[in-house]
């Protein structure tokens, strides 16, 4: 990922168009014709061998006769000439182009990132309609439509979609910081373009139109990053595609592309919607800042059938209707008096067709002060009897009246004349307001959903509820044996061992080569038999006569193995029969079916899978897909993503299901396939989860040669074991250092909390009593792709407990070339040499990544920590912006970069 140079793409000093052209219809014609009438206030210099000049500037023959050295580089010349354009601008001294040029093979694509790459050009395209900046004058695109200047960016593969979003917008008085057309992505992608307009402040929203990713791990990186500063909203096309080849076990079969993404982005904070209107709803929605914090909202109307409508919405959206509270009840009868049709008011809140402008301002002000509403919808349809923009008054005074108390509200005036003052009120003072009830509703879900995403960018999740050391030892024999033997699938015998070697409960299991040997096993097992027939080359046993269940003594397990050797010998003639398994049959009755897994997908590496399981799981499609590496609280929000969730809870006389349990299987389901790249598809179908926990039935793995080694394959760097270390100080105490986990943030707040005032003031430049939770989070829930840290902890002397000792950690610039340090220990560890312990690992670890320079600002007087970077060999630099500041820096190797 890289910003590097996309300022001379977005910010250019001055522009040569390659290409440019008097011909009508032509795109350098319609180029020249936009860059010289958006009002960019540096030179445009038209390059053109046969024209004299272009929009009446004089045109140069060629690159090198250009007078000064332009910063970006428009090129709409023919495909064979793009190469050499590329070299000459690169020679010149030019850091950005766009490509406008189409019809460009993958042999002259490289070519021309091959030409671009020892000079540092980066480059939009090919196949680009091009960039444009309305704020800056820059109109570098053959777009027929100029865009207003606002605060929203948009990024788009297709060049279509600009031109058309474009138009769509500028039509509805809609504005853009940036639009930007990738093209074909020869260099700048997404991630790229994430990572620059997080960064820039004239970008209040990033909107997404994305028909595909080519860089996983760097996507997820730059929109995990970007997400947590702004908002990023994504349309992304393709919903519908059934063309993947599914896989053959059950995983494989429902984890089709589109609910990737859906996951993919839910995992990185982005809000996914359906349209273009939704698109600029959502946008315009969470630009207000309204401060949702749940999903139950109320509904405030003069029109019965416009509160159903918006009431039907919002349950299919999977919201919740607020019940009103006793005392809001009481305030309502204060000022509307009792309700004609006696009992408690109802949500929606109806206050009849001739509700006055009081009316309304005093049902809503009940309403806002109902703590047990999240938000409240006003909705108003026209009426003869009343002033739609009196009402439109009396409400945004009562909201402005409540403004302290931050209770979102979101209004709805139906009509077309009769709405528009009432509108032009609301938008004046950023009260969100939309056409009608079920794009109000809509906005309200936009909110919960990016709310949602944001908490589990921030939350603390739990501590995993059981420390499991893995058997790995035994996995990797298992796996070695299977693809030594030329095998795809492990037997269920040898599935069920690998689930057991990662402390997932299994039935007794064992293996029997003849209906003899599976009679004596049912002897060992004892109790309700379940025989099963173990083929390699049966994917689903149950469709070939293949199981049986309930088998009582060991007369019944050899009578049913003999009968079912034959059924599947006529069924699955050519089948290699290796025996049978015995197991034990479980005998649960309150016990859900679930099933979890994992399969692997093209762009995103692996998947995991929760939802209902047993022999019908195609036809149910209950499960939702989630990234891995999962901690308990992203577990706990796959769960409830699942239809099956709110039964797993209990009902009537069933018992809840110990969730715990079924969230620490995933964990450690996901830390399988992390620890192991040669699982390329797993199941467990059915899981049983009841109150005593869960127990595996069955299970299928399917083992290969990866594709990508190690942790490259998975789109989300994961918790980098080989980081951990012992250390000792000087006084002989040792303890473990290891990289942060978000679960460590508890351990942050004690350190602060055993910080004297004047290190803190030291190390965050100002006074400081405690780290909010916001703050906290930020620093534990890291993406070890750009940022690392690592903590010392040890036992505390008094307690016992495991407590922080000293962190530090370093924050890479998306370049990947130069990170920020920062570095704390417990005030009475000072002189032990912590800190310099740890700022050796941190300086490690950055030449092993290829970072070329670290360097950090310390205050003037704390002389300690300009000693220790003194004695690590970074320089100092007298910052000029900030009297008392010090910069210090160190040049590293900058080694290979490593997993």
């Amino acid at each position: 990922m890289t910003v590097r140079n996309l300022d001379k793409l977005f910010k250019p000093a001055s522009i040569a168009l390659i290409g440019a052209s008097r011909k009508p219809g032509t795109v350098g014609a319609v180029v020249a014709r936009n860059l010289f009438q958006a009002g960019f206030d540096g030179p445009v210099m038209p390059v053109n061998a046969t024209e004299r000049a272009v929009e009446g500037v004089l045109t140069y023959k060629a690159v090198d006769g250009l007078p000064i050295t332009p910063d970006l580089g428009v090129i709409c010349t023919p495909a064979d000439k793009v190469v050499a354009t590329i070299d000459a601008l690169g020679k010149r001294g030019t850091k950005a182009a766009i490509v406008m040029t189409g019809g460009m093979n993958a042999e002259q694509t490289q070519a021309m990132l091959d030409a671009a790459k020892p000079y540092l050009m980066r480059v939009l395209g090919p196949n680009s309609l091009g960039a444009m900046v309305p704020g800056r004058g820059l109109n570098a695109s053959f777009g027929p439509v100029a865009p207003k200047k606002g605060d929203v960016a948009l990024v788009a593969q297709s060049s279509m979609v600009v031109t058309s979003i474009a138009d769509w917008a500028t039509s509805r008085g809609i504005g853009f910081s940036h639009l930007v057309s990738l093209g074909d992505r020869g260099d700048v992608d997404f991630g790229d373009l994430l990572d620059y307009l997080a960064s820039d402040v004239t970008v209040r929203a990033i909107l997404l139109y994305i028909e595909s990713i080519s860089h996983a791990r760097k996507f997820m990186s730059a929109a995990r990053s970007a997400a947590r500063q702004k908002p990023v909203i994504v349309i992304k096309a393709g919903r519908s595609d059934e063309a993947q080849e599914a896989a053959t076990s059950h995983t494989g079969a429902l984890a089709v592309s589109d609910a990737v993404y859906d996951a993919v982005f839910r995992r990185a904070g982005v809000l996914r919607v359906n349209d273009l209107a939704e698109l600029f709803d959502a946008a315009g929605t969470l630009g207000t800042g309204v401060p949702i914090t749940g999903d139950r909202l109320a509904i405030l109307t003069n029109g019965g059938g416009m509160g159903v409508m918006a009431t039907d919405k919002l349950i299919h959206a999977r919201g919740r209707l607020a019940t009103l509270s006793a005392e809001t009840q009481e305030a309502l009868t204060a000022v509307l008096g009792a309700n004609p049709g006696g009992g408690p008011r109802g949500n929606p809140l109806r206050i009849g067709a001739d509700a006055t402008p009081k009316r309304y301002a005093d049902a809503l002000n009940a309403l806002m002060q109902d703590g047990s509403n999240d938000a409240v919808l006003v909705l108003h349809c026209p009426s003869a009897l009343t002033d739609s923009a009196a009402i439109a008054k009396a409400v945004t005074d009562t909201v402005l009246a409540n403004k302290a108390r931050r209770h979102p509200v979101l209004t709805s005036w139906i009509g077309d004349e009769s709405a528009a003052d009432a509108r032009q009120l609301f938008a004046a003072n950023r009260i969100p307001t939309y056409d009608g009830p079920s794009n109000a509703v809509r906005a309200f879900m936009h909110l919960v959903r990016y709310r949602r995403s944001q908490e589990l960018l921030m939350e603390t999740p739990p501590s995993v509820a059981e420390d499991f050391q893995p058997d790995g030892i035994t996995v990797k024999r298992v796996i070695a044996r299977a693809m030594a033997e030329k095998r795809d699938w492990l037997s269920e015998y040898e599935a069920k061992r690998v689930l057991a070697a990662y402390g997932i409960p299994v039935v007794d299991t064992r293996v029997a080569e003849t209906p003899e040997d599976a009679a004596a096993a049912a002897r060992v097992i004892g109790g309700p038999i379940a025989l099963k027939i173990l083929s390699h080359d049966i994917a689903h046993k149950s469709d070939v006569g293949g199981v049986a269940l309930g088998l009582t003594t060991p007369e019944e397990v050899r009578a049913a193995a003999e009968a079912m050797l034959a059924r599947v010998h006529e069924l699955a003639p050519d089948a290699r029969i290796e025996g049978f398994t015995v197991q034990e049959m479980a005998v649960r009755p309150d016990a859900y079916e679930l099933i979890v897994g994992m399969t692997e997908n093209e762009m995103f590496g692996p998947v995991l899978l929760f939802g209902e399981g047993g022999i019908g799981v195609e036809v149910v499609e209950d499960y939702a897909l989630a990234l891995p590496p999962l901690n308990m609280k992203l577990a706990a929000d796959l769960m409830g993503r699942t239809r099956i969730w709110k039964q797993l809870q209990g009902y009537r006389s069933r018992a809840a299901v110990d969730l715990d349990a079924v969230a620490l299987t995933l964990n450690k389901l996901s830390q399988l396939i992390v620890d192991f790249p040669e699982i390329a598809e797993l199941d467990i179908n059915p899981l049983l989860a009841d109150a005593d926990g869960v127990l595996a039935l069955d299970a299928r793995i399917k083992v290969g040669v990866p594709a990508l080694a190690g942790a490259n394959r998975l789109a989300i760097r994961p918790y980098p074991k080989a980081l951990e270390d012992r250390i000792t100080i000087k006084d002989g105490r040792q303890f473990v250092v290891r990289p942060i986990l978000p679960e460590d943030e508890p351990l942050v707040h004690h350190l602060v909390e055993n910080q004297t005032a004047e290190d803190l003031r030291l190390r965050f430049f100002a006074p400081l009593k405690r780290l909010s939770h916001q703050a906290a989070a930020r620093l534990t829930q890291i993406d070890y792709d750009r940022e690392m840290g690592l903590i010392a902890v040890g036992p505390d002397p008094e307690t016992g407990d495991t407590i922080m000792y000293g962190v530090v950690r370093i924050n890479a610039d998306p370049d990947n070339r130069r990170a920020e340090y920062a570095v704390m220990v417990r005030s009475d560890m000072k002189g032990q040499g912590l800190g310099y312990i740890l700022m050796n690992k941190i300086l490690d670890y950055a030449r092993s990544r290829g970072i070329r320079e670290v360097y950090g600002e310390v205050l003037r007087e704390n002389t300690n920590m300009l000693g220790m970077c003194r004695a690590l060999g970074f320089v100092r630099k007298e910052n000029m912006d900030e009297p008392g500041v010090v910069e210090v820096r160190i040049e590293l190797g900058g080694g290979l970069a490593a997993e």
